[in-house]
């Protein structure tokens, strides 16, 4: 699952940034309204986190922007402000929830699990490819009614294969949607998780689901 968090308050960011990456959540940070704009007009997120007060555009424009342009990824206003009205206009902008700072952890965390939920509503909940099927609600993966564990990074790579099957999926694309704009692309952990779900995935059954495409990614699907 990724995240987008858009916050000019360093600290803040930080922690609401360290708490989701706990909960095995990609997480991107933008902390003006403009780099989040163009964040979540380039990725598609599974919640989006959005200050109110921000430098340059406000967080009521940003969220009636995204909603213009037809974003339709669940958003979680955040704001030190109070009032009943003051969160009428956020909601009337398109915004999902509305959190007022200071807040609890454990509640962000929380209201973040529903508008993921939401969001799942929204979209295709069950994906699947030939026997191979993926809860995205339940967080469960089964093929052939079998349970396959799967870790949260092994899980988010699952998801996205699927998501993208029978088409071609890029390295790149796989680093931007499992992990997040900090991760460390010289690192071979990618060709390490995908051969990680290979053996939970592929390595009981005669047909391969999992294909490696040389020089230019991965493919989820039955041998073209």
């Amino acid at each position: 699952m990724r995240i987008l968090l858009v916050e000019d308050e360093r600290r803040v960011a930080s922690f609401i940034a360290r708490a989701l990456r706990e909960q095995a959540y990609a997480v991107d940070v933008a902390d003006t309204g403009v780099r989040g704009l163009e964040l979540a007009w380039d990725t598609s997120y599974d919640t989006i986190l959005l200050d109110l007060r921000l430098p340059d555009v406000d967080g009521l424009a940003v969220c009636r922007e995204l909603r213009r342009r037809g974003v339709n990824s669940p958003v979680l206003m955040l704001t030190a402000r109070g009032m009943v009205e003051q969160r009428v206009e956020g909601l009337d902008a398109g915004a999902d929830d509305y959190l007022t700072k200071p807040f609890a952890i454990a509640e962000l965390l929380a209201r973040v699990r529903a508008l993921v939920r939401r969001g799942l509503q929204r979209s295709d909940a069950t994906l699947r490819a030939g026997d191979l099927e993926l809860d995205r609600h339940r967080r469960r993966a089964q093929r052939g009614g079998v349970n396959i564990p799967l870790t949260s990074k092994e899980f988010a790579l699952l998801e996205l294969l699927l998501l993208r099957a029978p088409e071609i999926v890029p390295r790149a694309e796989i680093v931007e949607h499992v992990w997040d704009v900090h991760f460390d692309s010289g690192t071979n952990l990618v060709e390490v998780y995908i051969n990680r779900l290979r053996q939970k995935i592929d390595h009981h059954y005669s047909v391969k689901l999992i294909h490696t495409v040389r020089g230019a990614g991965y493919r989820l699907g039955r041998e073209e």
